[in-house]
């Protein structure tokens, strides 16, 4: 618990009459109710590649639960909301990724969490019991929005989604570019960036009436509707 990262100022926007705020850690805080939305965890994504024979660091699953306990100690949610792909596969489920898990949960009792299996979870199999997570189909209705892992309109709810890893493919001059996370919000449809690290990204284009919100220098902006 000790040197965890201080989160930087969010951005505060409008979406289905309520004021959500845009997080530089990839996530979405909905004051009004104290709701934390993380979208795409991944957790021991690593690992899995490992059991496969690659050749990549460890280390990301602790790195992401120690991003997500600074945010639950600085915004005290009352529930956390994961919008699927919580573990990444069934190979994750490692003794040293679980017993992360569990330490993580002790540290962390307080806010209500739940699950909305995305299309990882159904190969990787549901958070151990012991965690205390509640594990739902999409879409699970909350207020005034639809809580689903895969991008979609709802007929009477606004969405809040993850699964595509937004991105956004920026070009300056001299043939610059820069490829960065990004929210994605247009008329009933949300989609956030993937909380965990390793996880890479689906770039999206620009057009009418879809706003974008790049996330990079610890900072969240708009950039102009297309």
């Amino acid at each position: 618990m000790d040197h965890l990262p201080t989160p930087a100022a969010p951005l505060a926007v409008s979406y289905a009459g309520e004021t959500v705020w845009l997080l530089p850690e990839r996530a979405l805080w909905w004051p009004a109710q104290r709701v934390l939305w993380i979208a795409d965890l991944h957790l021991g994504k690593a690992a899995t590649y490992r059991a496969l024979g690659q050749p990549v660091p460890g280390g990301t699953t602790r790195e992401n639960l120690a991003r997500l306990s600074a945010l639950v100690l600085h915004y005290r949610p009352a529930q956390l909301v994961f919008l699927g792909d919580f573990l990444h596969a069934a190979q994750a489920r490692t003794d040293s990724v679980l017993a992360a898990l569990a330490q993580w949960r002790g540290q962390h009792p307080e806010p209500d969490c739940t699950l909305v299996r995305g299309n990882h979870d159904s190969r990787a199999g549901d958070p151990p019991a012991s965690l205390g997570i509640r594990v739902v189909d999409e879409p699970w209705l909350i207020g005034p929005f639809a809580a689903c892992h895969h991008p979609q309109q709802h007929a009477s709810h606004s969405v809040i989604a993850g699964h595509l890893h937004p991105a956004l493919l920026l070009r300056g001059r001299g043939h610059d570019r820069l490829r960065l996370p990004c929210f994605s919000l247009e008329t009933g449809l949300a989609i956030l960036p993937a909380f965990g690290e390793f996880t890479g990204g689906w770039t999206l284009a620009p057009q009418l009436g879809r706003r974008l919100y790049p996330v990079g220098g610890q900072a969240v902006w708009q950039l102009p509707e297309a």
